[in-house]
């Protein structure tokens, strides 16, 4: 299936400019990136945990078709068919220069390690989990983008937020169709291997016009019993927990997070493909949390790709999350979201895109405190984390140019 992998394709295999090394004739080092800039528009906008307030606003978004970054990225020959790799990746912002996760000089991928085609791929560092690895080729960030197509709030992990430090990840190669990974996280926390790691495991199928993926993540809270986020989990963000939206906003002192997903896809022909996801997210309370009943969303989603000509694409999705009834909810929170995307390239490197999108918003949910029950919110994709509607329903839409490099 031919797609696009928006946060690990492009790290590995950009519009390259090579620079022979000096000491070794069979190794190789690249410099790519990605700038994205647009003006985008919400129809509310309000902070974390609030359900009043909202007003619409216009501003520049950047990193909304392709997060902007720029990377080195290189391979040794050490003969017999294995090769020494690295890959170094720092987001940015271009509308202000600002690095996108501050206090980290590569905070999208930093990681080095062997590769082989009979034996695999063996990396370590911070990068993406097995989980990610293998279901990315059927997430629907792959034409709706995550900053607007992401299911809500990128509750399931589909898009690529949920970076994992300490990582060790083996991916096999692939055999009759099939690929397997497998990574653990290590938090390096005294007395306990347990605390503030990440394990991840997926397999995944791609052959001819088929493809499918399973997937598998947990994700432990490094401050025992649960409680604020550690920092010492793996997957901080120099402190900081990821995924917080308001799905999520009330369960932020879990214990523990796990994540199955089943993605699939099938190619029609060159113009038109389809995939389709199920996911099922569940958030642990441990005696620290401020919440005390599991807590578990189930998603199901599926994109449309149509491409009539070479230089246009386009899409449509639609996806649907319900919450369970626990901690007082009798009615579970439930959200309904609907994409589009329009790409036209320019050239190979260089093209524009508009992205539009709604949500509906039903029931209720925790608030920031954990235990007080409020009304759902809208939260479009992963881009508006942070500036979630007010209401129930909330309109995002956006136009803008990338430039790979």
């Amino acid at each position: 299936m031919k797609k696009h992998f928006p946060e690990v394709k492009a790290a590995l295999a950009g519009a390259a400019v090579f620079v022979a090394l000096p000491a070794f004739a069979q190794s190789t080092v690249t410099l790519y990136g990605v700038v994205d800039n647009g003006i985008g528009y919400q129809s509310s906008a309000t902070t974390l945990g609030s359900t009043s307030g909202g007003r619409s606003a216009v501003k520049m978004l950047t990193g909304v078709w392709l997060g902007s970054r720029f990377g080195l990225t290189g391979a040794e020959d050490l003969g017999g068919g294995t090769k020494a790799i690295f890959t170094l990746e720092q987001g940015f912002s271009p509308a202000n220069g600002a690095m996108a996760t501050s206090g980290l000089m590569f905070s999208r991928q930093a990681f080095v390690g062997m590769t082989n085609d009979r034996y695999g791929t063996l990396t370590a560092g911070r990068q993406y989990a097995s989980y990610v690895q293998m279901l990315l080729p059927y997430s629907p960030v792959n034409w709706l983008t995550g900053f607007f197509g992401a299911h809500p709030g990128d509750l399931d992990g589909l898009d690529t937020i949920y970076r994992a430090n300490n990582t060790l990840v083996y991916t096999s190669p692939k055999l009759y169709g099939f690929k397997f990974s497998g990574s653990y996280s290590l938090a390096g926390v005294p007395g306990s291997i347990n605390r503030g790691s990440t394990w991840a495991t997926g397999i995944q199928y791609s052959q001819g016009p088929l493809g499918f993926a399973v997937g598998f993540s947990r994700i432990n809270n490094s401050t025992s019993g649960g409680g604020p986020f550690g920092v010492d989990s793996t997957t901080s963000n120099a402190g900081a927990q990821a995924g917080v939206s308001a799905v999520t906003n009330g369960y932020q002192t879990a214990q523990a997070q796990q994540r199955f997903a089943v993605g699939a896809g099938y190619t029609f022909n060159s113009q038109f493909d389809i995939t389709a996801t199920y996911t099922n997210v569940q958030y642990i309370p441990g005696v620290g949390s401020s919440f005390r009943d599991q807590a578990v969303w189930n998603t199901g989603g599926v994109v449309l790709h149509w491409k009539p000509a070479a230089a246009w694409d386009f899409a449509t999705g639609y996806s649907y999350t319900r919450a369970s009834r626990a901690n007082g909810i009798t009615s579970a929170a439930q959200y309904q979201q609907f994409n589009l995307s329009q790409y036209y390239a320019l050239s190979k490197r260089t093209g524009l895109y508009a992205v539009e999108a709604y949500q509906r918003a039903n029931g209720k949910t925790l608030g920031t405190d954990g235990k007080s029950i409020i009304n759902a919110t809208a939260t479009i994709g992963d881009g508006f984390n942070s500036t979630p509607s007010s209401s129930p329903s909330m309109v995002g839409l956006a136009v803008g140019i990338v430039h790979r490099f």
